[in-house]
């Protein structure tokens, strides 16, 4: 529950909180496939308390958001399939090096200038729904770290606010999880103690973050989504 809490904020504000949830699970003694998919109970239950946070301070993307739900829901299905299989060291390092790649377009944020306004052209929104497909079929597959990446799309494609960002992305995440804890449930590889714990934790991790970063300025959100990255980049390299 402890870990759940931290998790939840974290993944909330930047993310990679399934980065700590899950070692913690195997550790208790859970097959990795089975923590993986015990995850995504916690998961729901955070993104939709975080909803609620973002909602109750005014930060809110709609009906963006749900463009982008629908197609994300269609790879998460995809990723669900696959899965039921993890390997481990190879696919952490692949990792590693994407969150590094994200964490670089997140700082220096290529083609974005200061003062932009958002790009929510429809132009803009196709680019951003394509995109949100393959962002599923990676948060159906593993979940951690989908975090850094539905950041680096959103702030690149649609020059949006960090805290925009976060509301969008909570949303997503929400509406995708319940399409892949779908796929987990008639597997029967859901945990409910464990599960039902973490979401606890996490769900009250998500709130508080929610809140909190609603009126938060970019450069706060941005440190800490700096820090995260880089600590959960060098975890999965080195250990």
């Amino acid at each position: 529950m402890i870990a759940g809490v931290f998790a939840g904020f974290i993944n909330t504000v930047a993310g990679g909180g399934s980065l700590l949830t899950l070692p913690i699970m195997i550790f208790m003694g859970l097959p990795s496939n089975v923590a993986n998919a015990t995850n995504r109970v916690a998961i729901f239950s955070q993104n939709l308390f975080s909803v609620a946070g973002f909602r109750s301070k005014g930060v809110s993307a709609f009906p963006y958001a749900f463009w982008l739900s629908g197609t994300a829901i269609i790879g998460a299905i995809i990723g669900a399939q696959f899965a039921m299989d993890i390997k481990g060291e190879l696919f952490n390092r692949i990792m590693a090096v994407i969150m590094i790649v994200v964490l670089l377009l997140t700082v220096f944020r290529p083609g974005y200038k200061t003062g932009q306004t958002e790009k929510l052209e429809t132009k803009d929104q196709i680019i951003g729904a394509i995109a949100f497909f393959f962002i599923g079929i990676y948060g159906g597959f593993i979940q951690a770290g989908v975090g850094f990446i539905i950041i680096a799309a959103l702030t690149n494609v649609n020059a949006l606010s960090l805290a925009k960002t976060n509301s969008i992305k909570v949303f997503v995440v929400l509406v995708y999880t319940l399409s892949a804890l779908t796929v987990f449930i008639y597997q029967d590889m859901i945990n409910w103690t464990y599960g039902l714990t973490l979401a606890v934790g996490n769900s009250t991790g998500g709130w508080i973050a929610s809140r909190w970063s609603a009126d938060k300025e970019d450069k706060w959100i941005r440190l800490i989504l700096i820090i995260t990255v880089s600590a959960m980049a060098i975890k999965l390299w080195f250990f």
